[in-house]
């Protein structure tokens, strides 16, 4: 376990720039890293809908609290070719204006993950079972997915709103001075266990839902999800590999059987008339 979380902790950590983790651990001492700390804990204590400046700076606080030592994938090209893709995808959203940024991690475990304000890493591992641009797309379209639906965002806010009234009843009892200190880096502390736990299994199946849509609107293929399913569904559950993704998500079977229910036969023209990109960056 403390291997996977040493994982993560790279994997949401993503830098501004979108090749390179660079300085981020010097990030730590940024005063920006500190007012999305701040913001963390006001956002908590209001019922106020999160703006989107907020949310950007909370994705980034909880990505300072993430770092790890697993970098990027060493390869720029990798890099800039996954970036197209994911930025092409998320210029198609209702979203377009936000930091959007795409990597691969390097690590052979199986697995992605969306950061609130629209950090987007997939791993290696992932990577190299993917078969053409399409799966790519349609992986990534369920990343852009969660962002698009805040659902990170709010599972942080709701599991702080359960946990924080007892923090503070517990920092009054002691008596203690820095209790705003504590409760903000409780946030952002409850904010790593969400991402280690994964998301609500209904998030998923949503973030399917929308990532086949949002694919096709793009111009990909819409049953590119679908193809890296089936081909995650295939691999053996005692792989090694796989265990962080049958930890934060539900099975690619079964996600499978409830996608297949709501596409139907709706996209297929969708299908027909994508053509597949020859460009495919494959991972030597």
């Amino acid at each position: 376990m403390k291997r996977y979380l040493f994982l993560l902790a790279a994997i949401i950590a993503a830098p501004v720039q979108a090749f390179s983790l660079g300085d981020a651990l010097q990030k730590l001492g940024d005063p920006n890293v500190q007012k999305a700390l701040n913001i963390g804990k006001k956002v908590v204590e209001s019922n106020k809908e999160i703006t989107e400046p907020q949310e950007i700076d909370i994705g980034h606080g909880i990505a300072a609290n993430l770092l790890g030592a697993a970098p990027l994938v060493k390869n720029d090209n990798l890099q800039k070719y996954v970036n197209r893709v994911g930025l092409w995808i998320a210029l198609q959203t209702e979203r377009p204006d936000l930091p959007w940024r795409f990597g691969v991690i390097d690590t052979p475990n199986v697995n992605a993950f969306a950061a609130p304000g629209g950090t987007i890493l997939i791993t290696r591992g992932l990577y190299a079972k993917l078969r053409n641009e399409s799966e790519l797309a349609g992986v990534l379209a369920h990343e852009i997915s969660h962002v698009l639906q805040k659902h990170q965002l709010k599972a942080i806010k709701s599991a702080m709103g359960r946990e924080w009234k007892v923090d503070l009843a517990v920092a009054a009892a002691e008596q203690k001075n820095n209790s705003d200190a504590r409760n903000s880096l409780k946030a952002f502390t409850t904010g790593t266990e969400l991402f280690a736990r994964g998301l609500d299994k209904k998030d998923e199946y949503e973030a399917d839902r929308l990532g086949v849509v949002l694919a096709a609107r793009a111009g990909y293929n819409p049953y590119g999800l679908v193809g890296s399913l089936q081909t995650l569904d295939a691999v053996n559950a005692q792989d090694g590999a796989m265990a962080l993704m049958f930890k934060t998500h539900p099975s690619p079977a079964k996600r499978l059987e409830l996608l297949s229910g709501s596409m139907g036969d709706l996209l297929d023209g969708y299908a027909e008339s994508a053509v597949e990109p020859a460009r495919f960056y494959v991972l030597k």
